[in-house]
């Protein structure tokens, strides 16, 4: 007979509950890095300007790296240089605190998704030709005008008119996040009815602005809606140089279906 030994078997350990695993934490301000060194390069700027700065080196500033048509007219030899880099340097130099917050604002609503879909490098590089295109038309409207340009809202309209070649998908389309859909045509954004209606409010507004009636702000200060006509044209027609094919989205098994909730 064969016979067999062994330990007494424990008594199973009790279980003990695991704490529940905390949710990542959501940013407040969920902005690319170069998006919130633009903000950040913005502010520290008007914060020297403002606080820093006597009124002669405030004038100084503003003349140097503000834009001003009437350089475009006067002799090379009669002048400095800048107006070599005032059409860019323009977009980064704001007037009031009232100003740069409205412009931040706008900045992160529609640099956000661009950032995200183009990169950091062509992020810069469209900074540099929407600034530029928006004083190109400033000063063919205007000509040998003495009046100074400063603000970063040329910029911005740029960034609006890129919005619309992706930021709106056409219709009955799956809702994805705004840098992943595909860019638009040009006809297609036009036939486009969420992009139409953005187009003309924002049309509206900029008209009113012409005619002297502010969105926003003192009504005492002239706002220059030429330099954002010619920043949205330029972003929403040759949006389609900067842009890069967008990161696919995750695909789903064949037969699930997503629920949508709106809020």
């Amino acid at each position: 007979m064969n016979e067999q030994t062994g330990e007494p078997q424990k008594a199973p350990e009790p279980f003990e509950a695991q704490p529940p695993a905390r949710p990542p934490r959501v940013p407040v301000f969920n902005l690319p890095p170069a998006l919130f060194f633009s903000l950040c390069l913005l502010v520290v700027i008007y914060a020297v300007q403002a606080l820093v700065l006597s009124d002669d080196a405030v004038s100084w500033l503003l003349f140097t790296f503000g834009f001003v048509p009437a350089r475009y007219v006067i002799p090379l030899s009669q002048q400095g240089l800048e107006l070599f880099w005032t059409p860019v340097t323009y977009s980064l130099l704001h007037g009031s605190v009232q100003h740069i917050v409205f412009n931040a604002f706008w900045l992160m609503a529609f640099g956000a998704p661009v950032v995200r879909r183009i990169g950091t490098l062509r992020f810069v590089f469209f900074w540099l030709f929407s600034a530029t295109a928006s004083a190109a038309l400033h000063a063919v409207l205007n000509w040998g005008d003495v009046s100074l340009l400063i603000g970063a809202s040329g910029v911005i309209s740029g960034l609006m008119g890129a919005a619309c070649r992706f930021a709106f998908p056409a219709e009955r389309s799956p809702m994805l996040a705004a840098h992943v859909n595909a860019r638009l045509s040009i006809i297609e954004a036009l036939k486009n009815r969420t992009v139409v209606i953005f187009m003309l409010l924002w049309l509206v507004g900029n008209a009113l602005i012409a005619v002297g009636i502010p969105l926003v702000g003192d009504s005492d200060q002239a706002i220059a809606w030429d330099a954002h006509i010619g920043g949205f044209v330029f972003g929403f027609f040759l949006f389609s140089l900067f842009d890069r094919a967008p990161p696919q989205p995750p695909i789903e098994p064949a037969g699930t279906e997503k629920d949508v909730l709106q809020s």
